[in-house]
């Protein structure tokens, strides 16, 4: 049995190199058709697809072009409302964007100095701290150098 199995492995070792599991010189021929075949219908996929995406394509230009032409002379007509109307949606839209971005905003600020007050440390408060610091020092310096100017003034 054991030689039997070992025979089955060299042999398939062999199909495999020498063409898959039609064997011989005949698998080679059917290997070189498949390529060609499957490179052929995706050749006719893409062709069929492209195709198609073009005439789609084609009749949205027609509906926009027809559309436009339909919709012109009434945009003429009533331009003299839709273009203020227009300006005062805009205006009205971005009042609103504005609104809610200061809102979140503010909202972010407050939460911040909720939890730098209550001592959570959020993020940038060590920045905060060095900026204090300097300034205090900044304002030491200067009441040192006023204070000497005075005594100067004063003394002479």
């Amino acid at each position: 049995m054991a030689e039997h199995r070992g025979e089955g492995q060299r042999s398939g070792m062999m199909t495999g190199m020498s063409g898959g599991m039609f064997g011989g010189m005949g698998g080679g021929q059917m290997q070189q058709k498949q390529p060609m075949l499957t490179s052929a219908l995706k050749a006719i996929t893409a062709a069929t697809a492209g195709g198609s995406m073009l005439v789609l394509s084609g009749l949205t230009l027609a509906g926009t072009v027809i559309a436009l032409t339909v919709a012109t002379p009434l945009l003429v007509i009533f331009s003299p409302v839709l273009v203020p109307a227009a300006i005062a949606v805009a205006l009205l839209a971005a009042g609103f964007v504005t609104s809610g971005g200061l809102g979140v905003a503010s909202l972010s600020v407050f939460s911040w100095m909720y939890k730098y007050l209550t001592g959570k440390h959020p993020p940038g408060a060590d920045q905060l701290e060095l900026a204090k610091a300097r300034l205090a020092s900044k304002a030491r310096d200067i009441k040192e150098s006023a204070q000497h100017r005075m005594d100067q003034v004063q003394s002479s």
